[in-house]
């Protein structure tokens, strides 16, 4: 390329033709870059990525579970007699032993009929001897014919019946003796007492169906929870797989106001069918609870172990996308540094990873920065960015999950 001047520069104008000069330079080097780009075709560097290299670590699958405490042991204090209260004799509220007299009803009528019957009782073994003596002579006549046969039999039968009389008469006795001692009414467990429902001088009827009081066993306390019959298969399928295994049994609480109970405590059994109003399934834990801190009816989360593993494989979740089927998808770099895509199974999110039970495995190379930048067989620039691993070993487990 070539410029011509129209007229000749005047001798006179130095300074118009040193920057016409500098323009003549500046124009030869923008022609000169053009054709150096002409010449490369366009070509751009290889885009630079982040991608960290997954490890397995070890894992503790925890679950949170919305729970209610409930009374170790239950009972509801009823009389079994009729009568007036006489005394109370405990205070509400307070701890009560198993046998310990709560209410005495008036034993003034049972202590009556009690002593009818011992009466009774020695009347009917009065009878027994003499029936006895006359049935041994009347015998002994028979034997010599001083008597008819009829006569011998009567003078047994009557014996007989007398002591029929006298069993009668104990067992009416006891009977008796029951009813005494049941106006003092005990307390049938040990545990806390509620509030009376009765005060002295009030007419209370036996087996009534208003409760006189009420005892729980508070130490030790158990602990409901509801677990999704759903998120129950999910657990059963993740502990089928050979890296995973069943947890411990050990349960911990959180308590409504967010502080942690400071007892552990264990796994007692699971119902065995599913509430179909709910479509959740119930586990009792067993809480020791020496200081009363858990009073029945509080609700609390319990964090349970469900499954543990040494070969768990977490996957950042800024490195995992859905697809328009909503699959969980990765891209990973191949061993000449290209981008591949993997579809993944990820069970659920445990903080900010994703649990991956198939789809990455140990060494892959996961792109967790600049996956936007890229298409799936892009040549890239690797950048490391670490393993990706914490040092926790135990996750609690969110309740999403992945496909």
């Amino acid at each position: 390329m070539s410029f011509r001047l129209s007229s000749p520069i005047p001798a006179s104008a130095p300074q118009l033709r040193t920057g016409l000069a500098l323009l003549i330079a500046t124009v030869a080097l923008t022609l000169g870059a053009c054709s150096k780009d002409q010449a490369r075709g366009g070509q751009r560097p290889p885009t630079e990525v982040g991608f960290i290299t997954l490890q397995p670590q070890p894992l503790v699958l925890q679950s949170e579970l919305a729970g209610r405490t409930t009374s170790y042991l239950m009972s509801d204090v009823r009389p079994q007699v009729s009568g007036i209260i006489k005394s109370r004799r405990f205070e509400e509220g307070a701890q009560v032993k198993a046998g310990q007299v709560l209410y005495e009803i008036d034993p003034a009528p049972y202590a009556a009929a009690a002593a009818q019957a011992k009466a009774g009782l020695a009347n009917a073994k009065a009878s027994v001897e003499a029936t006895r003596l006359k049935a041994q002579r009347f015998g002994e006549l028979l034997a010599i014919e001083g008597v008819a046969q009829q006569e011998a039999d009567d003078a047994r039968m009557a014996y007989e019946q007398a002591l029929a009389s006298v069993a009668q008469m104990e067992a009416s006795l006891t009977s008796a003796q029951i009813n005494l001692d049941f106006t003092q009414v005990r307390a049938p467990i040990s545990g806390r007492i509620g509030k009376s429902s009765v005060t002295p001088g009030a007419l209370v009827t036996a087996n009534q169906e208003t409760a006189l009081a009420t005892i729980r066993t508070l130490d030790p306390i158990y602990v409901d929870m509801t677990q999704s019959s759903a998120e129950l298969l999910k657990l059963r399928r993740l502990i089928g797989d050979a890296r995973m295994k069943s947890g411990q049994a050990n349960v911990h609480l959180k308590l409504e106001d967010g502080s942690h109970y400071s007892h552990a405590g264990t796994i007692k059994f699971q119902e065995v069918a599913v509430d179909v109003s709910t479509g959740s399934v119930t586990l009792r834990a067993e809480f020791p609870n020496p200081d009363g801190v858990l009073l029945p009816g509080m609700y609390v989360r319990a964090v349970l172990d469900q499954a543990v593993s040494t070969t768990a494989i977490l996957a950042p979740q800024q490195g995992v996308t859905r697809d328009v089927k909503g699959n969980a998808t990765a891209l990973v770099l191949t061993a000449d540094n290209k981008v591949e895509q993997r579809t993944l199974v990820a069970e659920r999110a445990i903080g900010d990873r994703w649990l991956i039970s198939n789809g990455l495995a140990e060494g892959d190379r996961l792109i967790v920065e600049g996956t936007s930048k890229v298409r799936i067989g892009d040549l890239v620039n690797p950048v490391d960015m670490g393993t990706g691993t914490k040092a926790a070993s135990a996750e609690t487990a969110s309740p999403t999950t992945g496909g």
